[in-house]
């Protein structure tokens, strides 16, 4: 288990696949630098954007309203987690980082949007903010998150990892989170913002009181990196000021091999009910 007190982001990835995974369920948390399908998958993603925001879209905030550009942006990300060629760009992510395809499931990629002064003028993106663990929204413990900027970003622009409370529970009402109702109603929570309102009107997991989480970490990075991490860290989106929208990609794995075998991060205080594990995708072997 990571030291809390000596815990920094790590710079590459471990020598073999095996070994990386047991480091990220142990706490470490790994920036990779760009790679050529990465950059390939962000060149995609940027000439979409751009094709629907306009060139430079980091500035299509100051162009529109925001719901114009939610308008805009709600095909773009299901077309991200929808369309095949995607997957196969994830596929050649994982190929290169030394998974086995054949081993792991998916969440499929999303875009991630964080407006410039979003958590002042946007009260629906709320929810973007709270601190939490992705595992509170009934992934595994094995769950690997995999992020990736589209642009080169200022640490005050990305996000925290809170190292103490990697291994130490904060209160949180996790168990009223229901995947199966989470999704009932079709997949627009599931893939992201795609109801204008679900900041407002969703029942998200969230802390009980105030939390004194520890040293916060953060990180700058350039365009196309990745960073690998635990669904288990408790971390945190951090508002924005820098007068650009931030965009960027991720998406969530599980070795399926370490999940049936019972290895992965602790399980500290995620008590959500159901499993997303269902709903992840099975990418075929080269």
């Amino acid at each position: 288990m990571i030291d809390p007190h000596r815990f920094a982001i790590r710079s590459g990835a471990s020598a073999s696949n095996a070994v990386l995974r047991a480091a990220l369920y142990a706490g470490e948390v790994h920036l990779l630098d760009a790679m050529p399908a990465s950059e390939r998958l962000v060149e995609r993603v940027r000439g979409r954007l751009e094709a629907v925001l306009g060139a430079e879209p980091r500035g299509a905030q100051h162009r529109m309203s925001n719901e114009e550009l939610f308008a805009r942006l709600g095909p773009l990300r299901r077309e991200f987690y929808c369309d095949p060629i995607y997957n196969e760009a994830l596929r050649e992510l994982l190929l290169a980082t030394g998974f086995q395809t054949s081993e792991v499931a998916l969440d499929p990629l999303r875009l991630r949007v964080v407006r410039s002064r979003g958590d002042l003028e946007i009260p629906a993106a709320r929810a973007v903010y709270y601190p939490h663990r992705d595992t509170w929204y009934a992934h595994p413990q094995t769950l690997i998150v995999w992020w990736i900027p589209l642009d080169d970003l200022a640490a005050e622009e990305t996000f925290v990892f809170f190292p103490e409370r990697f291994a130490v529970p904060v209160p949180n009402d996790s168990e009223q989170f229901d995947y199966d109702a989470w999704v009932a109603d079709g997949w627009e929570l599931k893939i992201g913002w795609q109801r204008k309102d679900s900041g407002l009107m969703a029942r998200y997991p969230g802390l009980i009181g105030p939390v004194d989480a520890g040293r916060a970490v953060g990180f700058s990075c350039a365009r196309a990196q990745s960073l690998l991490f635990s669904g288990a860290h408790f971390h945190q989106t951090l508002p924005q000021a820098s007068g650009q929208t931030r965009f960027s990609l991720d998406f969530r794995l599980v070795h399926l091999g370490d999940e049936a075998a019972g290895v992965g991060a602790p399980n500290v205080d995620a008590r959500a009910r159901g499993s997303a594990l269902r709903d992840y995708i099975r990418t075929p072997a080269p």
